[in-house]
């Protein structure tokens, strides 16, 4: 389990991201069209995760602007910016925002992801959400770089995130 915080008070996970050059955890998450997806989905292209508790919070509308802003400029790869918000939530905050260059994904229904890659908040008021992390993966779904964001409130390291994908 990891350790971090929330607001500064400290917090736990269930678990541990997945390791470095290990295949990523498989996943059923839902669209905001409400449609499926699976990691299989996205084989062939490097894919960022995004992930964090929930779009209506400053930090991560602030990441999910920010991926996308980056997802524009990059040639082979998807964003997946992922959390257990409804999909209409997501789906009205792109609207609003402008949001376009990455795929939101909802872990609503069962939360099986969050719990596969061990980062559901396992104590603290956020519990059963999931914790800000980041994790890249190469076009066959082997794990490049993972970041579990210390401090909840706090943006996740977009530049080493964004230089996994071009050692890959």
């Amino acid at each position: 389990m990891a350790s971090i915080t929330l607001g500064g008070t400290p917090v736990t996970t269930i678990g541990e991201l997945p390791s470095i050059t290990s295949s990523a955890p498989n996943f059923k998450l839902t669209k905001t069209d409400l449609s499926e997806t699976t990691l299989d989905d996205f084989s062939g292209h490097k894919v960022v995760m995004n992930i964090f508790p929930s779009v209506d919070t400053g930090t991560c509308a602030k990441s999910v602007r920010q991926f996308n802003e980056e997802a524009a400029e990059l040639d082979g790869t998807k964003v997946l910016c992922i959390s257990r918000d409804l999909p209409f939530a997501q789906q009205r905050f792109c609207g609003a925002e402008g949001i376009e260059n990455v795929v939101m994904l909802s872990d609503f229904k069962t939360g099986d992801f969050g719990k596969a890659y061990g980062l559901e908040f396992a104590t603290g008021g956020f519990s059963g959400l999931h914790s800000r992390c980041i994790v890249v993966l190469d076009g066959n779904g082997k794990v490049l770089h993972t970041e579990q964001v210390q401090e909840t409130a706090d943006e996740p390291n977009y530049k080493a995130a964004l230089e996994a994908l071009m050692d890959a």
